[in-house]
């Protein structure tokens, strides 16, 4: 292909779900609630474990990372979605286009490692209950958490610096409510066999092998569960892990179903809905699936409010 085709574009226009203003609006209405649904459920999480001491414990600060990590991919994906929803021309400049390519493969990976890492958490929380402080310490957790933000970051710098290299020609036209991976490579007018292969590897490194990692870990859980002779104590094993478990089968299902296979993938239809379940429904409902029917958060959302209001009434409010 002659150099004068290669050229780079400046900016994409992002097709997004619907070009009916009616239904643009609709979606306007319902994926902003959701959006503040989702800021102040996490956020409110983070505050609730930050001010309760009973709450400083290696789950829930791990707990904590999730819920930043949640917050920042809602944040890197849906206020754009917003005003292209009311704007009449959905243009995205390269760089805007590069950053949030960057920032939500980046938390995406960065999610899968976590998951991971509170795997690891509970399995020893089950399986060796009686060392449990001992082996999860504030230093191990503190580089665990370092572990899942600097892998999830390198990875997501890689495929972001390799995939803005492609010359897009004239394509402009991105098919898909952000600048998702796959989407962008499609616009590139020369072979992308090495991105390809690049995404494959990375999908393997950074989405198989924490998934194996959690799946080894619930083996080993679900081992010792089936030996406790207590029917409560079962109960209450299945308990902890449920929440976790409920929240990997989903995240790890999509992203294995996107990224394992690049060439025989979903379509773009597929992709666009997927991405609004990353970006809208899962971290909206991450705080509920993991805290709001938790005894301990409970009880210091109940604190917490007890507080509130015992200042509103010493200041007369």
């Amino acid at each position: 292909m002659g150099t004068e085709n290669q050229t780079w574009v400046k900016e994409f226009i992002l097709l997004g779900l619907s070009s009916h203003w009616n239904t643009q609006v609709s979606l306007f209405v319902l994926f902003s609630i959701t959006y503040m649904v989702t800021v102040l459920g996490n956020l409110l999480i983070v505050l609730l474990i930050s001010l309760d001491s009973r709450l400083h414990t290696p789950m829930y600060f791990f707990l904590t990372n999730l819920s930043l990590v949640d917050v920042s991919y809602a944040t890197a994906i849906v206020p754009q979605m917003l005003v292209h929803f009311l704007a009449e021309h959905k243009v995205i400049p390269l760089v805007s286009c590069a950053a949030q390519l960057f920032f939500s493969l980046g938390l995406g990976g960065i999610e899968f490692v976590l998951l991971a890492v509170m795997a690891y958490d509970r399995y020893v929380a089950v399986c060796d209950p009686l060392r449990y402080l001992v082996i999860m310490h504030e230093g191990l957790c503190i580089r665990l958490a370092i572990t899942s933000w600097v892998s999830g970051s390198v990875n997501s710098l890689m495929q972001t610096a390799i995939t803005f290299q492609l010359p897009m020609c004239s394509n402009k036209f991105i098919d898909h409510i952000s600048c998702e991976l796959l989407a962008v490579v499609r616009l590139a007018c020369v072979d992308t066999s090495s991105n390809e292969i690049a995404i494959m590897v990375s999908s393997i490194v950074l989405l198989m092998s924490p998934f194996c990692l959690v799946l080894l870990s619930y083996v080993k859980i679900i081992s010792t569960i089936l030996k406790i002779r207590s029917t409560e104590g079962r109960k209450k094993a299945f308990h902890t892990c449920a929440s976790h478990l409920t929240v990997v089968v989903l995240c790890y299902g999509m992203a294995i179903f996107t990224y394992i296979q690049p060439h025989s993938g979903p379509s773009a239809l597929q992709e666009k809905l997927i991405s609004l379940f990353y970006a809208v429904l899962t971290p909206m409902l991450n705080p509920m699936i993991y805290s709001l029917r938790n005894k301990e958060v409970k009880g210091a959302w109940q604190k917490f409010l007890g507080q509130l209001n015992g200042l509103t009434l010493k200041f007369g409010m």
